[in-house]
C-alpha cells in the first residue's frame, strides 16, 4: 500500500472496518533499552566523554640514590569526543471533509465492526510519531556522523555501529563459537567492560547464535520432554554475561556489542515547548495541519567500550 504524500482527503484515505494492524515493525528495542537514561542539552553538539590514557605498564627500576631526586613529572592530556542532536520533523494534514466523514466506509463491513480509525487526525498523528520512533531507532544503530557547517546542512548523529571502537571482520565466513570467543577477547583487551553488555543482532544472526550454543552440555534439556527448540537469551563469557537483543533495524551480517551503562539519548528542548511536540500550523483553507518536531542525538560513550563483528556469512 502506498502512503499519500500530502493532505489526507475523503478519497485518498478510505475508511475500513476491522482490527487495525501495522504492516511495518514498530518495535524499537534498542531505544527502549536506553530511553530511561535520557538527558537534556541546550547545544546541538555535546560531549560523549573526556578521555585520557596511560603509557604501557612497566616495572620501575629506581635505585636508592636515584630516589633522592624526584623523577620528571608526567602530565596526562585529556581529549574530548562529541556527537550531535539532529532534527526529526513530520507534518500531519487532514481536510475538514475527511474528518467529518468517519461513517463512510470502503471494503467489507459488518454490524460488529466499525471504522478502525474513527478520528483521522489522531490516527495520522499516532502514525507520524511511530515513524519518528522507527527513524530514531534506525539512526541510533546505523547513523553516520555529520556536523552541520551552516543552516543549509543537517546535523546527523553518530550511531552505535559507527561508534564501536573494536571491529572484528568475519571475512564472509560462518560465525562459530571459536570466532565469537576471539571477538569477545579482542573487545575485552581493547578495554570493553562486560558488566552491562548486550549483543544486538537481526533475526538471521540470532538463529545462528542459538544454533552455535545448542550443543552445549545440558543446554538443550528442557524441563518438559514435550518442548523442543532453543532460544538463546544470554551468553556467559569469561569476561561477563552478554544479553541478546533482536532488532529488525540491524544490517545483515553484523553483530553489535554495546555497553548499555554508558549509552543515553540526548534531547534538545525548544524553550516553552519541550521536545517532540505537536503544534498547529497556520491555516490556509479547510484542513487541520500540524507539525511534530523534535531534536535528539546519541551519547554512546567511549568507542572502546563497544565492538562489532562485520561481514558474517
Amino acid at each position: 500500500m502506498a502512503n499519500v504524500i500530502g493532505t489526507g482527503t475523503v478519497f485518498n484515505l478510505p475508511n475500513f472496518a476491522g482490527q487495525l494492524y501495522s504492516a511495518s515493525p514498530v518495535v524499537t528495542p534498542f531505544l527502549s533499552l536506553i530511553s530511561g537514561n535520557a538527558v537534556k542539552t541546550d547545544n546541538f553538539q555535546f560531549s560523549t566523554g573526556v578521555e585520557y590514557s596511560h603509557e604501557a605498564a612497566s616495572q620501575p627500576a629506581i635505585s636508592e640514590n636515584a630516589s633522592k631526586t624526584a623523577p620528571n613529572a608526567v602530565s596526562y592530556v585529556r581529549s574530548q569526543n562529541t556527537n550531535v542532536t539532529q532534527i526529526f520533523h513530520e507534518k500531519v494534514s487532514v481536510t475538514y471533509a475527511k474528518q467529518s466523514s468517519g461513517g463512510r466506509l470502503s471494503g467489507v463491513s459488518s454490524s460488529v465492526e466499525g471504522n478502525c480509525a474513527p478520528n483521522e487526525l489522531d490516527f495520522q498523528t499516532a502514525r507520524a510519531i511511530e515513524k519518528i520512533a522507527r527513524d530514531v531507532e534506525f539512526t541510533f544503530l546505523n547513523g553516520v556522523y555529520q556536523l552541520a557547517s551552516d543552516s543549509d546542512h543537517a546535523n546527523k548523529t553518530r550511531g552505535m555501529l559507527e561508534a564501536a571502537g573494536t571491529v572484528i571482520d568475519c571475512e564472509n565466513a560462518a560465525l562459530t563459537q571459536d570466532f565469537l570467543n576471539g571477538a569477545f577477547k579482542s573487545a575485552f583487551d581493547a578495554g570493553a567492560d562486560f558488566t552491562d553488555m548486550v549483543l544486538v543482532c537481526n533475526s538471521a544472526i540470532k538463529q545462528v547464535l542459538s544454533t552455535i550454543y545448542a550443543g552445549q552440555a545440558g543446554f538443550n534439556l528442557p524441563d518438559s520432554r514435550n518442548v523442543g527448540g532453543v532460544n538463546l537469551t544470554t551468553i556467559e563469557t569469561d569476561f561477563g554475561p552478554l544479553r541478546i537483543v533482536i532488532d529488525r533495524f540491524m544490517p545483515a551480517g553484523t553483530l553489535l556489542g554495546a555497553d548499555i551503562s554508558c549509552i543515553r539519548p540526548v534531547e534538545q528542548d525548544v524553550p516553552g515547548k519541550g521536545n517532540f511536540f505537536r503544534e498547529p500550523l497556520s491555516k490556509t483553507g479547510a484542513a487541520e495541519e500540524f507539525q511534530i518536531f523534535g531534536q535528539i542525538g546519541l551519547d554512546h560513550g567511549p568507542a572502546w567500550k563497544h565492538f562489532k563483528i562485520v561481514n558474517i556469512a
